[in-house]
């Protein structure tokens, strides 16, 4: 559903990422921090985007101006990787990944065959992910096309730039689960013919993890990616060291865990890996070689004791890199909490995660994770007007601390460090107000 816009004119200071980048060291050269800017918006894409002195004149009389003075406006939030049917069971007791999975989270997923469930569910994790700033968002359903198609329903009213899919399982998960090869095939394809493309809608075919689809439904997967090359892969790899045993053991015959999605088709351009906790060099090597993407997922790897995820290596290895919450292991929606953890992450590793190096993980890093980098992820005029105004003195200790910052990387570290929901004070998606903080 594409909206109509008026000229939109937004006032207040902006912080952005201006390009892609090769290495960490580069993206404090490539920030743009406006401390007085305005961003004109039409027809939910920005039209213009600079100083304000520059720029008021350009203002239409008739435009009422969104001053945001005292605020921080930066892009649109991107989770590369989030389970919608596990926002009711964030903060289950005591499990590693294949225990969790049997315990919590297969019974949980089992109530998304009823539409209207899907529905309620639905509209409660969008409004999760716009209260904390998350604009796009790479979305694991269940095995069920209803929660697909009550998801994309609800994203579609909002004009929301929401990738998802249907999960595709057929062997060691409870019957009541499990699909076929063919069936996931033509479930997945009619999704595909309705949803992908439709207004900011797309769609990712979505075997939850080797273990749990048989080659035959691997090879469906991939018949899909080769009918549809413009829709994404989405999956998991190499999260948990059992996990990781437990695919050598049935797919002997491949060079680990990730030859096993190569062997199947199922790398590429628009294809998502969630972890990848413990990769080997030949793995990193086959990531950067077909233009992979990973998704980093904090607090669900440190939640679940999975393991710290290589940070640096993906930037040596040249292999693209978004943040992922992970809802439901991981335990919160907020991209500011996500990225303290991935401080502490690196921390943990002797390293260092800048605040500029956080905020393009989770902007346009993200976007270019996604091949959406030339939609969105930053102000660049043309681009998709998806963004958050980041209160910075939501609460009496970040005020505090934002007062006592002395430069630009001490201001964005302090958000980082100490925001949550509540320095989420709007989001804006496709050019109009989604949330506003009460």
């Amino acid at each position: 559903m594409k909206h109509e816009h008026s000229i939109k004119a937004i006032r207040g200071t902006f912080l952005d990422i201006r390009q892609t980048s090769e290495t960490a060291e580069e993206v404090e050269g490539n920030t743009r921090y406006i401390k007085d800017g305005l961003m004109l918006i039409k027809n939910g894409h920005i039209d213009w985007f600079g100083e304000w002195e520059e720029g008021k004149d350009r203002i239409p009389k008739s435009v009422r101006i969104r001053d945001y003075q005292g605020k921080l406006i930066v892009p649109g939030f991107i989770d590369t990787h989030i389970h919608y049917p596990q926002a009711e069971m964030v903060g289950a007791y005591g499990e590693q990944l294949l225990e969790w999975l049997n315990n919590y989270t297969f019974p949980t997923e089992s109530r998304y065959k009823n539409k209207e469930y899907a529905r309620e569910m639905s509209s409660f994790f969008l409004k999760q992910l716009l209260r904390n700033g998350t604009t796009t968002a790479l979305v694991f359903g269940t095995v069920h096309p209803e929660s697909v198609e009550a998801l994309f329903e609800r994203a579609e009213t909002l004009n929301m730039r929401l990738i998802a899919g249907k999960v595709m399982m057929d062997r060691n998960a409870p019957d009541y689960l499990l699909d076929t090869p063919e069936s996931s095939y033509e479930e997945s394809k009619a999704l595909i013919e309705k949803w992908h493309k439709r207004g900011r809608l797309l769609y990712a075919i979505t075997p939850r993890f080797a273990p749990t689809s048989t080659p035959e439904q691997l090879d469906a997967a991939h018949r899909l990616k080769q009918e549809y090359p413009d829709t994404y892969m989405h999956t998991h790899l190499c999260e948990n060291e059992n996990e990781i045993a437990w695919v050598k053991e049935l797919y002997p015959e491949q060079n680990g865990y990730l030859d096993v999605y190569h062997h199947h088709g199922l790398t590429g351009k628009r294809s998502v890996f969630a972890h990848c906790v413990h990769l080997e060099d030949h793995e990193w090597d086959c990531l950067h070689d077909t233009d992979s993407a990973i998704a980093f997922c904090p607090t669900s790897n440190l939640y679940l004791g999975s393991g710290l995820f290589k940070l640096r290596e993906a930037w040596k290895k040249q292999v693209k890199v978004g943040m992922g919450t992970d809802i439901g292991a991981g335990t919160t929606f907020n991209m500011l909490q996500t990225l303290n953890e991935a401080y502490k992450v690196m921390q943990l590793q002797k390293d260092k995660l800048s605040a500029f190096e956080a905020f393009y993980l989770a902007t346009l890093g993200g976007a270019k994770s996604l091949s959406l980098d030339h939609q969105i992820g930053n102000f660049n005029v043309g681009k998709e007007a998806d963004f958050v105004v980041l209160d910075p003195c939501a609460t009496p200790l970040q005020h505090l601390r934002w007062d006592n910052s002395k430069s630009l990387a001490d201001l964005l570290f302090v958000l980082i460090t100490l925001g949550d929901d509540r320095t989420v004070y709007r989001t804006y998606v496709d050019g109009r107000l989604a949330y506003e903080r009460g």
